[in-house]
């Protein structure tokens, strides 16, 4: 096995491989598509917690799409501790232990899961962003994992400035009317105009098929198009965090929030909380 870098799924008693070469991809450009990482048990207990979230939607879920849109762009976060089929994802399917190993943690906790499903013919475009500043935490190592269950082609997928994960932090800012919610105006770099521009940047993307994933940095860039034709886009994102993330809480409303935590962990603290539970460890792994 020498050159690879080696992680288990106990549950199916199968040995897979990541290829040093991703592992320096994910590090360089702070994305990677991961081809053919889930089965198709693993599919079909994705699409039934997404089909679950959709017939019981969370407090925190929202329509992300104009009311004149021809389709409809749905989004719920944080869901798994009342939907079962994702608390089962997150524990049993490869996606922490892939993480792990991009990351190069030691440890790996579940930071929280994010159902995406543009409807067919839906025109609203994801915008260009950085996913980190809009949350509670600080650290390098992070990792989400955006999982379809549909076919994806590429002008729908999500797509990725390479290595911008290493650059500063930008503003945040509301999707659909461009304010600024969380940092105050001013005090973060504003986004480049990437679309305007798209030849001035190293965009990177994938068209994807079921049991494909992509998994990026939470700094990374990135940004999403619409969905054209017959084709719905189900995707569950779930976020995974490393050694070095600390909780960071912020005088505003972080989006997902979680209430209440910065009374029970002090800015600075390990995120060491039942609603971040450790689902992979190095370790563990290496012992079996």
């Amino acid at each position: 096995m020498s050159g690879l870098a080696v992680f288990y799924t106990r549950r199916m008693g199968q040995q897979r491989e990541v290829a040093d070469g991703l592992i320096e991809a994910f590090r360089r450009d702070g994305a990677v598509c991961v081809r053919g990482a889930f089965s198709s048990g693993d599919l079909a207990q994705v699409e039934q917690a997404i089909e679950q979230n959709l017939a019981s939607p969370g407090e925190r879920a929202l329509i992300a799409s104009r009311p004149d849109d021809p389709g409809r762009f749905f989004e719920d976060f944080c869901n798994w501790q009342r939907l079962p089929q994702i608390e089962a994802i997150v524990r049993t399917s490869p996606a922490s232990a892939i993480a792990g190993e991009l990351m190069g943690a030691q440890r790996v906790r579940f930071y929280h899961d994010h159902v995406l499903v543009k409807e067919p013919g839906t025109v609203q475009r994801t915008p260009w962003h950085q996913d980190q500043p809009y949350y509670n935490v600080n650290g390098a190592q992070t990792c989400s994992v955006w999982l379809p269950v549909d076919p994806v082609p590429r002008v729908s997928t999500l797509e990725f400035v390479a290595g911008s994960h290493l650059g500063p932090w930008l503003m945040p800012r509301t999707f659909m009317d461009n304010q600024a919610k969380w940092f105050p105006d001013g005090a973060l770099d504003e986004l480049p105009d990437i679309e305007n521009d798209r030849s001035g940047f190293e965009i990177i993307g994938w068209e994807l098929d079921p049991g494909d994933a992509v998994f990026f940095n939470m700094l990374t860039l990135h940004c999403a198009g619409g969905v054209e034709g017959p084709q719905r886009r189900r995707a569950l994102s779930l976020r995974f965090l490393g050694d070095d993330v600390t909780h960071a809480p912020r005088a505003w409303t972080t989006s997902p929030d979680f209430p209440g935590l910065s009374e029970e962990l002090e800015a600075g603290a390990p995120l060491e909380h039942p609603l971040f539970p450790v689902v992979w460890e190095r370790e563990a792994r290496e012992g079996r």
